[in-house]
């Protein structure tokens, strides 16, 4: 009688909507519900949709020497890098940025004995339930494989929550202005799908047409036929856009760079 008087929703798509008009009425915050929908949504994406794509990890060489390893530590900015012997195919272990460090004290120390173990899975594993494996084993990086074996990407226990929080930002971004435009390290540009064309074309000196679409991802993905999956890389007017995360369907964050001319 209860469920005839008080009917629940039936499908996730209901609930979604029932939740929606909560935070309409005020009952939860704005912030709540977007976490909410981001656990709902999580549970029907897998490690290939959230993962870093293979051609944008960031490896390191155990042939390499300390100095250098070191500079691409501080380059890249990442705590846990996989690491290499011979080809970019065979990881074996992953390191941790601090424990490098203990080479400055110690060089006698074997860089494989600071090495940490791999955890592999599949493009297909449940997100969910690789979130409950970082929380269980306190391994927060994972080398993603395809159906092959090969290396499909990496992900970590930020792509992760980042499903349900949003881009997670920190210190160590530098932000111009409200455009959702922001600077990296290396130089280049970290560019929201969601900038409007006027922005992009004052911080780059470019001239995209404004009256067509509203947003730089969508004028990209005119361009690319379709929204580009994380990890491709789309040439635009001089500039070359490459997807860093995706979130319900559209590019949440492109990296950009200037086209060199004489690389082609």
């Amino acid at each position: 009688m209860l469920e005839f008087l008080h009917p629940g929703p039936d499908s996730k798509s209901e609930l979604m909507e029932t939740l929606a008009d909560a935070e309409k009425r005020e009952l939860i915050e704005p912030e709540s519900l977007q976490m909410l929908e981001g656990v709902l949504r999580m549970a029907e994406l897998s490690a290939g949709d959230a993962m870093v794509a293979a051609p944008r990890m960031d490896l390191l060489d155990i042939e390499s020497p300390y100095e250098e390893l070191l500079g691409l530590v501080i380059d890249a900015g990442h705590s846990r890098f996989p690491v290499f012997d011979g080809t970019k195919e065979n990881i074996i272990g992953i390191l941790l940025a601090k424990d490098l460090l203990k080479m400055q004290r110690a060089p006698e120390l074997n860089l494989r004995a600071l090495l940490r173990p791999t955890v592999f899975v599949p493009e297909s594993k449940g997100l969910n339930e690789l979130l409950r494996d970082f929380r269980s084993n306190r391994n927060h990086l994972a080398i993603v494989i395809d159906e092959f074996g090969n290396t499909a990407g990496l992900i970590t226990i930020e792509d992760v929550l980042e499903e349900i929080v949003g881009e997670i930002e920190d210190e160590f971004d530098d932000k111009d202005g409200e455009s959702g435009i922001y600077t990296l390290a290396d130089g280049s540009q970290r560019v929201a799908g969601d900038a409007v064309i006027a922005a992009v074309n004052h911080s780059f000196s470019v001239h995209f047409p404004e009256d067509e679409f509203d947003t730089i991802g969508g004028l990209v993905a005119q361009e690319h036929g379709r929204v580009p999956r994380r990890g491709e890389v789309v040439d635009v007017g001089g500039l070359r856009f490459a997807v860093m995360l995706t979130r319900g369907g559209a590019v949440r964050w492109f990296k950009v760079t200037r086209i060199d001319p004489s690389k082609g």
